[in-house]
């Protein structure tokens, strides 16, 4: 298992805390699950999109929920009603149930979700507001300033 040691930074940066911090929660729940697979993609300047190899589940036993700025999936497959148990001679289809977690930085929103070909894509967009965004401030010069 490799662990990485983010204490240089902290002596180095001011307000950064919380990033390093998710690093490390990351780095240790991907360790400890890696169910089901996934990709994260930049779709755009303020666009991105995560695609989750989620074979076996139907649109009804998927859910996408956003809270804050945690972005949670789950999957629980259907129970049977009352039907035989398949047989499996092998099983490379994890069909289990799961649950992952995805921080998201501040004023990403989720914007759609679907599922194609086993593959469910989360669309995200950065909505950055207004008063957040870069704005430049007039420089004048000592002459100006007297008047």
């Amino acid at each position: 298992m490799r662990t990485v040691d983010y204490s240089p930074f902290y002596r180095a940066t001011v307000g950064f805390d919380r990033v390093f911090d998710l690093l490390d929660s990351v780095s240790s729940q991907s360790a400890a699950n890696g169910y089901p697979p996934y990709n994260i993609e930049k779709a755009g300047d303020n666009a991105y999109r995560i695609v989750m190899a989620v074979a076996g589940f139907a649109e009804a036993e998927l859910n996408v929920t956003q809270k804050e700025n945690e972005l949670l999936v789950t999957g629980q497959t259907a129970p049977t009603d009352g039907q035989e148990e398949k047989q499996y001679l092998y099983r490379g289809i994890a069909g289990r149930n799961f649950e992952r977690r995805f921080q998201l930085a501040d004023h990403v929103k989720v914007t759609g979700a679907k599922l194609a070909n086993g593959l469910l894509t989360i669309d995200l967009q950065r909505e950055i507001p207004e008063e957040k965004k870069p704005r430049a401030i007039p420089v004048q010069g000592q002459a100006a300033l007297t008047h």
